[in-house]
């Protein structure tokens, strides 16, 4: 059984959001495999989710609210939502 790989650290994540709170993603739908990586100063997600109906962006947040340990409903595409590059609002750190 092939083991999923790790999720980066939730404090490396948010290193990289801006002073407002938001992160910038590049996304790629319809992946074998839903990762999220940091390469560059870039957080990659590949999410297996076809880009219809809102589907992959759900999986994007759902990923990204995994990594973070926090709940879907506390993040928000801000820009983005019918493109690779996104911009995803985060909570503020409690």
């Amino acid at each position: 059984m092939a083991r999923k790989p790790a999720l980066p650290a939730a404090d490396a994540l948010r290193a990289l959001a801006d002073t407002q709170h938001c992160l910038m993603l590049r996304v790629t739908p319809n992946a074998s495999a839903d990762t999220l990586t940091i390469a560059d100063g870039i957080v990659q997600l590949r999410v297996t989710a076809t880009p219809e109906a809102g589907k992959a962006n759900a999986a994007v947040l759902a990923l990204l609210a995994k990594a973070l340990g926090v709940p879907k409903s506390s993040l928000a595409i801000v820009r983005g939502e019918t493109g690779r590059d996104k911009r995803v609002k985060l909570p503020p750190i409690a």
